[in-house]
């Protein structure tokens, strides 16, 4: 029998089981690891192994390797993962890759690639995550990562702030075709975050930079990101569906 599904953030609720694409390190990491934290039953896909396995074994969640840019492979992990935990509450779509090209050299390749990864293992994902909250009845939480250059995609950024737009419409879209079953559907538009992966190419100068576009006067962390996704799967949430929230500490205001 399904059991109800609570989205308290506290750690007084039965453990919720949740889904965290592209959880191997960064955002993706903070964010399972908020929920490890809570108590909840955590399976990461991430197709870097050896630091899934890390992650996984720090946080005490489960890896699934996965190259998320192959539909089979998403489908198969997907499924391995809600069997590993009967089901699921929350999916949380972290998983995306990021380039800097100029429209003009822009490839056919580097559009798909992008788009493969961004958007079309979100939708195969979202697509397996609703499924069996459907099938459990008992509701749901889908979290899908965006970006702030979803809204005002930079120079250099053709390819990946048209991913981003994108996502932002899939999770509309998603919010008013799930909503029926009670599964709320939002994305989270990140603006510049201080992840470990970025930092051996930054310098003291381009942290500066980007602080100055904050009226806060820094740059996000990961566990800016990672609150905003845990209250997005909890009861403080639960009529808030179809949003693309800002977390760029107010770099972009939309």
């Amino acid at each position: 029998m399904a059991r109800p599904f609570d989205s308290s953030t506290s750690g007084d609720g039965p453990p919720r089981r949740v889904i965290v694409t592209g959880f191997a390190r960064g955002i993706g990491a903070a964010i399972a690891e908020a929920f490890a934290a809570r108590g909840d039953q955590v399976v990461g896909l991430d197709r870097l192994a050896d630091e899934a396995a890390c992650t996984a074994a720090r946080i005490g969640a489960t890896a699934v390797e996965c190259d998320l840019s192959e539909p089979d492979a998403v489908d198969r992990a997907m499924a391995e993962a809600i069997d590993r935990l009967d089901g699921v509450d929350v999916l949380v779509n972290n998983a995306g890759i990021f380039a800097i090209r100029p429209l003009l050299d822009i490839s056919a390749d580097d559009w798909d690639r992008m788009f493969d990864v961004n958007v079309r293992s979100m939708l195969l994902a979202t697509q397996a995550g609703a499924r069996a909250m459907i099938d459990g009845g008992t509701g749901g939480r889908i979290v899908n990562m965006a970006s702030m250059g979803g809204k005002d995609g930079a120079a250099g950024q053709a390819h990946y702030a048209a991913s981003k737009a994108a996502v932002i419409s899939l999770t509309q879209v998603a919010a008013k075709e799930l909503g029926p079953h009670g599964i709320t559907v939002n994305s989270i538009c990140p603006g510049y975050v201080l992840t470990d992966m970025g930092a051996d190419t930054r310098t003291d100068e381009m942290v500066a930079e980007w602080s100055s576009l904050s009226p806060l006067g820094r740059c996000g962390e990961e566990s800016d990101i990672a609150d905003v996704a845990l209250f997005l799967a909890s009861r403080a949430a639960s009529y808030l569906t179809g949003q693309a929230i800002d977390v760029s500490g107010g770099m972009c205001m939309r």
